[in-house]
């Protein structure tokens, strides 16, 4: 093996008879450079974005979710909370009530959500952290709300209007005769704003706990228990603790299973991608395979010599295909330099920017180091794939050298 390589290395750098064959193969290092560093930024922005958003709704989802098998409400004397207090890794719980709701501001109406939570919610999931106007007054005797940065704008609400409430309606769950009014409401002024991203954005609103009861004509009842744990809890421990406690009754939800859906569309775009990419290199390594055959043409002197004094075929198609696999190498790790001065201009300097209304100014980055696993396996695979056909008919050149 270390003969083969020592010849391929020579084929690479050595003189050649034609300079044609030259600029062919630094096209193919170009061009997998180029490949290489595409793949790894496409990599490092989806990368960005998922930590970035899963950061975000970190904020507005808990570490933990219980929520019932079937049906919607249950009532809070049905759960023992002195024993999910008292589960080891527990630091925090809250019971929260939400529904789809109309909403009325100043003629503009919207269908969202509205969620009734109280302060103990803010322990749980920290969205206070997420406020990018006013504060939290969900224990204040005077109704106050969230609002979605993304609900606030559809409604058109001044949060600075002390003056003029926004309204929520939900229909009566039961009849209260012909003259009744069909629909409960809930007046509530604007005290904050919050954002973390994606649909939560643009559909929630968070109301008082015993306002929302009223409003859906209930009383202590929930939804969801929403659990924070401390650092040092193991969330299987915790989640099996929960089911020993709860019972069948209650699905228990880890943060990845809120938002699973969410996370595999966001997969399923960053291989699609990836994929496309790798595609491209195909194509590109045409080039390569140029620059093997026409390197096989010139060499065929070399290939017969090296025949007659005892190589086999398999040794002659070993010395094209890590040849192919070399030039792949060096393109590789300009591509990798490339990547990463790009990488660290646009994670320091945001060299590509976002169109305004989006909640950073320039696309997030984030290296891991399995994208380099990833990466690497991948233009070496292309490289050997490109080397293949060459190196077959490099292996096919006569024993015999014609007497010019």
């Amino acid at each position: 093996m270390k003969l083969y390589l020592r010849i391929a290395f020579r084929y690479l750098f050595g003189k050649k008879s034609t300079n044609a064959i030259n600029i062919i193969t630094w096209i193919s290092i170009i061009g997998m450079s180029i490949g290489t560093a595409a793949l790894i930024l496409i990599l490092s922005v989806f990368n960005g974005f998922e930590s970035l958003l899963s950061g975000m709704l970190s904020h507005f989802n808990p570490d933990i979710k219980v929520t019932l098998v079937e049906g919607k409400y249950a009532a809070e004397d049905s759960i023992n909370t002195e024993l999910i207090q008292s589960i080891a890794g527990i630091e925090h719980f809250a019971f929260t009530l939400e529904e789809t709701s109309f909403f009325d501001y100043k003629g503009s109406q919207e269908v969202g959500i509205i969620k009734g939570v109280n302060d103990d919610f803010l322990q749980v999931t920290g969205l206070d952290t997420s406020l990018i106007y006013g504060t939290a007054k969900f224990d204040d005797p005077t109704s106050y709300g969230l609002m979605g940065s993304g609900m606030n704008g559809k409604l058109s609400i001044n949060p600075a209007d002390g003056f003029t409430p926004v309204t929520a309606y939900m229909p009566l769950r039961k009849s209260r005769g012909p003259l009744a009014k069909e629909f409960n409401s809930l007046s509530f002024y604007v005290s904050g704003i919050f954002s973390v991203g994606g649909e939560v954005d643009m559909q929630y609103v968070l109301v008082n706990y015993d306002e929302v009861n009223r409003l859906l004509d209930l009383e202590n009842h929930f939804t969801a228990i929403e659990i924070k744990l401390s650092k040092d809890a193991s969330e299987q421990k915790v989640i099996q603790a929960l089911k020993e406690v709860l019972g069948p009754d209650y699905k228990i939800s880890n943060r990845y299973q809120q938002d699973e859906s969410f996370l595999k569309i966001m997969n399923i775009e960053k291989w699609v991608s990836y994929l496309i990419a790798c595609l491209t290199m195909l194509i590109i390594a045409f080039n390569l395979v140029g620059s093997l055959w026409m390197i096989v043409l010139e060499k065929k002197r070399d290939i017969a010599i090296l025949k007659s004094m005892g190589m086999t075929t398999a040794g002659i198609r070993w010395i094209f295909l890590l040849l192919g696999i070399l030039i792949s190498v060096i393109g590789m790790i300009v591509g990798y330099t490339a990547g990463i001065i790009l990488y660290w201009l646009q994670k320091d300097y945001g060299l590509v920017s976002i169109p305004d209304g989006f909640m950073i100014n320039a696309y997030p980055v984030e290296l891991r180091w399995t994208d380099f696993v990833i990466v690497t396996l991948t233009v070496l695979f292309i490289g050997y794939i490109a080397a293949l056909l060459p190196s077959i008919r490099a292996g096919k050149v006569s024993s015999f050298v014609r007497q010019e």
